[in-house]
């Protein structure tokens, strides 16, 4: 017998309609910059694009304080500064159809809402990193136990070695006694690092032999921790801090003490609907805000600079 076969579909692309219940989304970087920055107190709505911080240096210390009778006491001059942070409008949108929304088994205006939040926080923990890295004070660990540091705001050379347990010791004593900068939280100082950047420290056999007797679980757990009064912060977030020197070895960082950063803030950035447009079909969210972030004592100088930048050319 012979058989005549034939497709039992139309011609063109096969496909299946069948959608799973659950709905796939992609993974978030982490988002920390923003626990760091100091809003500005006194600025808002109707103060205009932008606001003067008036900072104070500090007197210098006499060769000798001791006053001589029949002498006037001497005098110094107190120094003033300001620094002006000028806001700006920031902010993306995401349009969607009616018909969408109505044919998808999904609530459209809900995944796009929460996409828009999960953008807006990489979006501001990105400006307020940029803002960070404005220090002047640039570290560039050139080996294992081996340094450059240049205060002008440019890394003198590249990066030949990852963070290790030296780099950290270094990195406070000239936050601490050369900067004389007051730490962030208590006794501690913050340092924001790539993964890859704190990766260096938890292989230095001296992390590793220290934190055998202090905080065993420290290892299992992936965690840096408190080391050398730093206290350490680990992102993935590649836009903000990156892989840098030579053959990528280095993970970007920071550490700082307080009032390191600033943020003029007119209006907290938000969600906002677009009104419908062509009878209710053209829908729209977006998020908007209007604020700017920048570092606040932007010198090397002893008592004001409050950042080292670990960086590379």
């Amino acid at each position: 017998m012979t058989f005549t076969w034939t497709f039992d579909s139309p011609t063109g692309t096969y496909k299946s309609h069948a959608m799973s219940m659950h709905l796939y989304e992609a993974a978030l970087q982490k988002s920390v910059f923003m626990d760091y920055v100091r809003p500005v107190e006194g600025f808002g709505r109707k103060k205009g694009e932008s606001v003067t911080l008036t900072r104070v240096s500090n007197l210098a210390e006499p060769s000798s304080p001791v006053l001589l009778e029949g002498y006037r006491i001497p005098e110094d001059t107190l120094a003033l500064s300001t620094k002006a942070i000028t806001v700006q409008e920031i902010g993306r949108s995401v349009p969607f159809t009616s018909l969408s929304d109505d044919l998808s088994e999904f609530d459209m205006n809900q995944i796009v809402q929460k996409r828009l939040r999960d953008q807006m926080k990489l979006a501001l923990d990105t400006l307020a990193a940029v803002a960070f890295k404005k220090a002047k004070v640039k570290y560039v660990p050139t080996g294992l136990t081996s340094n450059n540091i240049a205060t002008n705001g440019t890394p003198a050379t590249a990066a030949t070695e990852n963070m290790t347990v030296f780099h950290v010791e270094e990195i406070r004593d000239y936050l601490f006694d050369t900067l004389a900068t007051p730490p962030y939280d208590g006794d501690d100082y913050v340092g924001i690092f790539r993964t890859l950047g704190l990766r260096g420290i938890k292989r230095d056999p001296a992390w590793e032999e220290w934190h055998k007797y202090t905080d065993p679980q420290a290892k299992y757990n992936g965690e840096v921790g408190r080391l050398e009064s730093v206290r350490f912060v680990e992102t993935n977030h590649n836009a903000a801090l990156k892989k840098v020197g030579t053959s990528s070895v280095l993970g970007e960082g920071v550490v700082f003490g307080e009032d390191a950063v600033g943020m003029a803030e007119v209006l907290t950035p938000e969600l906002r609907a677009a009104i419908p447009q062509d009878f209710g079909r053209q829908k729209a969210v977006s998020w908007y805000g209007l604020l700017a972030f920048d570092i606040i004592w932007d010198t090397a100088n002893q008592g004001e600079a409050r950042i080292i930048h670990v960086s590379s050319t």
